[in-house]
């Protein structure tokens, strides 16, 4: 009986950095021979560059750089491993998202990815030729079938490598999490292993970049699609899988299976991995957010403390005469919990000021939300006075919910470098919140009961303005995901004047999220790269 080792790299690439993600992706051949006596590795899909390159693919210098990297792979990698990854390449004046493939200091072959995506989040055809032909590799006896992640969604790739004589078919991926991908991903691996009749092997990138994150998760199912190997999510590391071969077919052994996390746990380790990538990647010493003693900055908080560690957070406390004094108590609270340094800066004086100045211009005037975005915005200007004096990013805190429907003040609150909670819908953010607390308390009880108000007039309440977020976000949810019309929202059970005053709010605040910082996307279609409308435009909600 014949057995081989073959080990799936989950590694977190600096998009760019080919030097560094070449030096990373040595290293992990390394480790996975010495530790796990590796026949075979298998790295991420587009591994040398880092995903996604985006433009800087179009760069003249990116092809003599990637040869050099590859030079330096042949050069350092150990003999007696096979080493399957991730790079694009330009071949006979094309530009391809390849699948090199190294044993002992000589690059075999290559493979080309042949599914391009090019919806969601994906814009592959802006950069690459399409592949057109299957790779299979005979190496120690198995015959590996080299695959590139959308190619198992497409399914003809996969039915091409089977009858071009793989044994295995080994998918390079760099799969971006959202909502329920992991399930959705475990369901298509299981298919398409049973529809070829093939052990399938999956190798995915893990971490965070710009407004994607990567949660890893790799794995391997047998022919029949059962699961027999599953990586943790979340977690750079290698992960074994035993090949044998049984009456001349090669059966992947049982081996560890990390359960998958549940979904608030899921989504938090996304909003912790992205912002940690984000501020790290950039090269940031830390964060500072306005702590207002309501629910979204208290996660906010949660998220960075746990990111980035207390002391490279700061959280300021910036009262105005409409905070309530319950406010600046939780704020403190939960700032002493965290172990975050924290201080208050009151507005007072400076929102009046701004109010004595423009005294003259706004005369024969009625107060209205002008004066309401005064204190957001002189909120905005500390914090960015901060940023520029210590070299810490400004954390905004505003949820998706509120950027849907334009609940938020430009050059105020929206104010800073990044948002962890771009793409957290108001309702999951009290989920995630008590998740939170049920690991370790973090956020002081009455924040997350209390009923959420922006405190910028006496009174206010979000309910003011606002459908109830439970009724709000049902709506958001079919209107932005799932592309329904105002008439179908409608016809689904939800009242008329609700539904068109959210819509008309979504269509007229496009000009407002284009000026919001970067967020990472955790739900099927978040504000950015994959949600793409006019600001101006004519159209009409409706049918």
């Amino acid at each position: 009986m014949q057995d081989l080792t073959l080990v799936m790299a989950q590694l977190d690439p600096l998009v760019g950095d080919i030097p560094g993600n070449t030096a990373r992706a040595i290293e992990a051949v390394r480790e996975a021979r010495i530790e796990h006596g590796a026949d075979i590795v298998v790295l991420p899909e587009l591994c040398l560059t880092g995903y996604p390159p985006e433009d800087l693919l179009l760069r003249p210098s990116m092809e003599s750089r990637l040869r050099e990297a590859r030079a330096r792979m042949a050069e350092k990698v150990a003999s007696g491993v096979l080493v399957i990854v991730g790079y694009p390449g330009i071949r006979e004046g094309k530009r391809y998202n390849l699948a090199g493939l190294l044993y002992n200091g000589e690059w075999l072959d290559e493979y080309a990815k042949q599914s391009l995506p090019n919806y969601q989040v994906f814009d592959e055809q802006r950069y690459f030729e399409a592949g057109h032909e299957p790779l299979v590799i005979d190496h120690l006896g198995v015959r590996l079938g080299i695959l590139i992640c959308e190619d198992l969604w497409a399914e003809t790739p996969v039915l091409q490598a089977r009858d071009a004589g793989a044994d295995i078919l080994v998918s390079l991926n760099a799969s971006p999490f959202h909502h329920d991908k992991p399930a959705e991903r475990l369901a298509l691996l299981e298919a398409r292993a049973a529809e070829a009749r093939r052990p399938l092997v999956y190798a995915n990138m893990i971490g965070g970049q710009d407004e994607l994150v990567f949660d890893g998760g790799s794995a391997c199912v047998d022919a029949e699609g059962a699961l027999r190997v599953q990586a943790p999510h979340w977690e750079v590391g290698l992960m074994p899988v035993q090949l044998v071969n049984i009456d001349g077919l090669w059966v992947p052994q049982a081996g560890e299976c990390v359960a998958v996390p549940d979904a608030e746990e899921n989504l938090y380790c996304a909003l912790v991995t992205g912002l940690r990538d984000y501020v790290n990647k950039s090269g940031f010493r830390g964060v500072v957010l306005g702590l207002s003693g309501g629910i979204d900055s208290a996660l906010s908080l949660a998220i960075a403390v746990d990111a980035l560690g207390p002391e490279r957070v700061q959280a300021v406390m910036m009262p105005y005469h409409y905070t309530a004094e319950i406010s600046q108590e939780d704020a403190a609270e939960q700032a002493r919990l965290l172990g975050v340094h924290y201080e208050v800066l009151p507005i007072a004086p400076m929102v009046e000021a701004f109010g004595a100045t423009l005294a003259e211009s706004f005369a024969g005037t009625e107060r209205d939300t002008t004066e309401e975005n005064l204190q957001s915005r002189t909120r905005g200007v500390l914090l960015m006075a901060i940023s520029n004096k210590k070299g810490l990013m400004v954390l905004t805190t505003g949820n998706k919910s509120e950027m849907a429907v334009g609940y938020a003040t430009l050059y105020g609150d929206m104010v800073g470098g990044y948002n962890a909670l771009k793409d957290v819908y108001k309702t999951w953010v009290y989920r995630l919140a008590r998740w939170r607390n049920a690991q370790e308390p973090a956020i002081p009880e009455r924040v997350i009961e209390r009923p959420p108000s922006a405190e910028l007039a006496p009174d206010q309440q979000d309910s003011d303005s606002l459908p109830d977020y439970d009724t709000l976000d049902a709506i958001l949810v079919r209107y932005i995901e799932g592309d329904m019309s105002a008439e179908a929202i409608i016809a689904a059970g939800f009242d008329r004047d609700d539904v068109y005053r959210v819509v008309r709010l979504v269509d007229r605040c496009e000009y407002k999220r284009r000026q919001a910082p970067v967020g990472v996307r955790v739900t099927p279609r978040g504000f950015g790269r994959d949600r793409r409308y006019p600001i101006v435009n004519g159209w009409q909600p409706g049918e």
